[in-house]
Formats: C-alpha cells, structure tokens, sequence
C-alpha cells in the first residue's frame, strides 16, 4: 500500500512540474485571439480557433476551444493603486470530466508583450461550467489578450 502512495505522489509531482516546465517554452511568434463572445480589455471581439477534442470525446460543434467561454482583464484598481485581473468562465461541452490548460498573454496596443502566465481548470464535469480568477502585475487594462495555446484533457 505504501509503494502505491509513493507512485502517487511522484506523479503528481511530475505532473505539476511539467505544467511549470511548460510554461517556459520558446515562442513561435504566432497567437490565438479570445474566444469568439468574449470581449478583450478594449472592448474588441475576437474569433476563438476550434480544435479537435482528445481522445475522440464527442461534443457540440467548435471544439475544445469553444469550452472557454470568456477571458477577460478586469481592473480592480482603487486609490492610485493597479489592481488588474484575469476571469475566466469555462462550460465543458464534451462527455468526459475535463481538465483545461491555456497560456495567454497581454499585448499593450504599442504590440508589446506586457505579461504571460498560464491557468488551469481541473476536473470540470460534463455540462458544468467553471469560473476563476488571478492577479497580475499588470499596470493597466488597455491591453488584448492572446490565447497562445489551449488544451482540454481527460480528467482522472
């Protein structure tokens, strides 16, 4: 029982370290707008890229993609002081409990890359939506939010 619990725990910890590791990967210069419905920082609508769901699951028409129903920078800034976050709404519209991963980032209007990260959702059921929050460093709201990559995954 106790070689069970270790195996475990290793591969949780190989897990979360490759999420960590992911983040670090070199950039192809090319981007994914927002999902289509959901407003950038400026108020701009942007198309969302379907893909093909993992491992044959069946759901409506757009894809995994289509799953991330908003993302958006919210300014929570009060006195002088920047306060900007990231929400996020995800439904799972595939057949299987999901777990959601994608990387963004923030472009200032000047095109300059103002932040990056990546969010996780973990062990969305079918038909259920999901919503979550983050800070950022960011200064300002006036900027546009590029998916770079997204993926939906079997949960466990």
């Amino acid at each position: 029982m106790r070689k069970i619990g270790v195996v475990v725990a290793g591969a949780a910890v190989t897990m979360v370290s490759g999420l960590s590791v992911g983040g670090c990967a070199a950039e192809d210069g090319s981007s994914t707008p927002t999902p289509k419905g959901s407003a950038t920082a400026e108020g701009q609508k942007a198309e969302g890229r379907g893909e093909e769901p993992e491992g044959g699951r069946s759901e409506e028409a757009g894809g995994e993609r289509g799953d991330l129903v908003s993302f958006e920078i919210e300014d929570r800034s009060q006195a002088g002081i920047e306060n900007i976050w990231v929400t996020w709404t995800i439904t799972n519209r595939s057949s299987e409990k999901s777990t959601y991963t994608w990387e963004w980032e923030a472009v200032g209007p000047d095109g300059k890359r103002l932040y990056n990260s990546t969010e996780l959702a973990t062990d969305v059921q079918p038909g259920q939506t999901a919503t979550g929050e983050s800070p950022t460093t960011l200064k300002t709201a006036r900027v546009t939010i590029d998916i770079r990559e997204f993926d939906r995954s079997k949960a466990w």
